[in-house]
């Protein structure tokens, strides 16, 4: 079994139930144990930022899919959804992203993994450290807190808030 960190987001419709339905569609995958799920964050887009705000989450899962069958699921599971494609870092139903595939480090045209911005992105960050806050980053072993606190210090007072009620650990 590996172990895998994914990044949900959502900006478009009842956010909530996006990410909901997208934990449930992943349930659904006899392959996918969701293992851990982070609360939910309230952020600013990140790339484009003339959109409306997001909703995040990171969970952790167990699987004994190779990175790009996982891949695959996920970007069915988005089609599914409704995410349409239309413009890099632009407004989404839903958003599912590999962050990290156990130790491994990959980088194809289709997957890079680590994921390539996640050290950028409080919205991942933060709930990768509430669900891990021992995560060690493959390649340089930079520990989760470090990574945290330089992006705190780079990206200043980023808007970014858990909201209150939603607890790690448990589904939404």
């Amino acid at each position: 079994m590996n172990i895998v960190y994914i990044g949900l987001g959502s900006n478009q419709g009842d956010k909530i139930r996006n990410l909901n339905d997208a934990l449930a569609a992943m349930r659904s995958i006899s392959d996918i144990n969701i293992k851990k799920t982070s609360s939910l964050y309230i952020s600013e887009p990140w790339g484009n930022l003339d959109q409306p705000d997001f909703i995040n989450q990171v969970i952790e899962i167990e699987t004994v899919l190779a990175p790009r069958e996982l891949l695959h699921y996920l970007q069915n599971i988005e089609i599914k959804m409704g995410r349409q494609r239309i413009e890099k870092w632009g407004p989404r139903l839903i958003d599912l992203d590999i962050l990290l595939y156990g130790g491994e480090e990959l980088n194809t045209p289709e997957l890079t993994i680590p994921h390539p911005y996640m050290r950028e992105r409080l919205f991942v960050l933060l709930p990768l450290q509430e669900i891990n806050a021992e995560l060690i980053f493959p390649g340089d072993g930079a520990k989760i807190e470090e990574v945290l606190i330089r992006a705190l210090v780079r990206e200043g007072n980023q808007k970014i808030e858990r909201i209150q009620g939603s607890p790690a650990d448990t589904f939404c």
